[in-house]
């Protein structure tokens, strides 16, 4: 059952997926050559927004958090895509570890590591998890709300290898961004003992304006083949160092990126004939969990922050400081579910679309950012599942709005294989 779905779909986005179903055996082509150069993350998830007349992702995550939101009918996309993905890790791999954020209370996310081992366990893995809280002597058992029950293990270091007890996994999955820094014992691994995503790609490190400058790059040579203006699926940023909202030092970067980025915009909308107001939306250069994160629509409004905003906009995950901010153009969401505003999340496993989810917001207008309390999500639930397109129905079609939101979400997967391999402290060892 598909669900209730509203979008403004006339003239434009319409046109970009036409153009995307056209050269759909020319983006198929060119994607096959850029996975043979970078190798896809693990996993990863994609946020989407469909204003109608364009179609860009705003965020990428390289440890998704969201896998029990995932509509059970991908199931099998799901392990297929982690058969592969093991595959490419190690081939003889029998035995993974899955080391998730330190909650304990956090149902949902529990539920999503429940979800994501059974995924691995599918593709013919042993796979227990491990936890980082601090003075975790003894195996923790947790009962999800499903009346399923989630072992937690202590981790031990023996030499270079981490295990759980006497198991002695062959790989390492973290589904903890490590927002606070890699722990000690996750430094200096046997090689052999494969760890992914690999520890520069956690917040601590990763920084969003690098990811999308990978993506412009990417995403200007698919827009060649396609024949779009690239514009139309990458959204215009920025970035300030050294901002402190406490003491406003960098509020003059902030507002002069501002007042540059609605410039561009404007002048964006004015050549597609688009009647309407362009905002900007300001965030931590590094981070997760929807934290430090505002709309804007003049510099003025960065000049006159109160209080309660600074402190909202400077901390972040863990209490970290915000010291470095992305300026990104704004990209509405005309999608709504039962008249919620609500934006697509595109779930990956290697270079493989798996399935996602909309995040559904009743309290959040189309320019605000749904990422916050009150959100709740709906699986997607196109009546086909599949990978492809189908140039004999209409553009509008489930199965071709799947495919070209999948089309963007691969690229913005590879976007994060170009900045993982750009960042990577030894360049030339392989990254998943």
């Amino acid at each position: 059952m598909v669900p209730h779905l509203t979008t403004a779909l006339t003239g434009p986005l319409l046109d970009l997926e036409k153009h995307v179903l056209a050269a759909m055996p020319q983006i198929e082509h060119w994607f096959r050559r850029q996975w043979i150069e970078h190798s896809a993350p693990f996993y990863t998830s994609v946020d989407l927004r469909n204003s109608g007349f364009k179609l860009a992702p705003v965020d990428t995550n390289l440890f998704p958090g969201g896998f029990n939101n995932l509509n059970p009918a991908f199931a099998p996309l799901a392990v297929q895509a982690a058969q592969v993905a093991v595959e490419k890790m190690c081939v003889t791999a029998k035995r993974l570890l899955l080391i998730p954020e330190n909650h304990t209370r956090n149902l949902f996310y529990l539920q999503n590591v429940a979800s994501l081992a059974c995924i691995l366990r599918r593709s013919g893995l042993d796979v227990r998890i491990g936890s980082l809280i601090p003075d975790l002597a003894e195996p923790l058992k947790l009962d999800l709300p499903n009346g399923e029950p989630l072992l937690l293990e202590p981790i031990r270091r023996e030499g270079r290898r981490l295990m759980v007890g006497d198991f002695d996994p062959c790989a390492i999955l973290l589904n903890n961004d490590l927002s606070a820094g890699a722990p000690a014992i996750l430094q200096d691994i046997d090689p052999a003992q494969t760890m992914m995503p690999p520890l520069h790609a956690g917040w601590s490190v990763r920084r969003k304006s690098k990811h999308f400058a990978a993506y412009r790059r990417v995403a200007e040579e698919l827009a060649g083949i396609v024949g779009i203006d690239p514009w139309l699926i990458d959204p215009y940023f920025a970035v300030c160092d050294e901002v402190d909202f406490q003491t406003r030092d960098g509020e003059e970067c902030l507002a002069g990126h501002v007042d540059e980025m609605l410039r561009r915009v404007r002048a964006k909308y004015a050549e597609h004939g688009i009647d309407r107001e362009p905002y900007v939306i300001v965030k931590a250069d590094a981070g997760t969990y929807g934290m430090g994160i505002m709309t804007v629509k003049s510099a003025d409004e960065m000049r006159e922050l109160n209080r309660r905003q600074r402190n909202k906009m400077a901390v972040v995950k863990e209490g970290l400081q915000v010291r470095q901010v992305l300026v990104q153009e704004g990209v509405y969401t005309f999608e709504t579910i039962n008249e919620a505003v609500a934006e697509p999340v595109v779930y990956m496993m290697d270079h493989f679309v798996i399935g996602g989810f909309y995040r559904v917001h009743t309290g959040r207008g189309p320019d605000e950012n749904l990422n916050a309390a009150g959100m709740h999500f709906v699986p997607l639930a196109f009546d086909e599942v599949g990978n492809y397109g189908d140039a004999d129905a209409w553009p509008d079609a489930p199965v071709n709005r799947f495919y070209t939101y999948g089309v963007l979400a691969r690229l913005a997967a590879l976007a994060a294989a170009v900045e993982l391999e750009q960042t990577a402290p030894n360049p030339g060892l392989p990254r998943f």
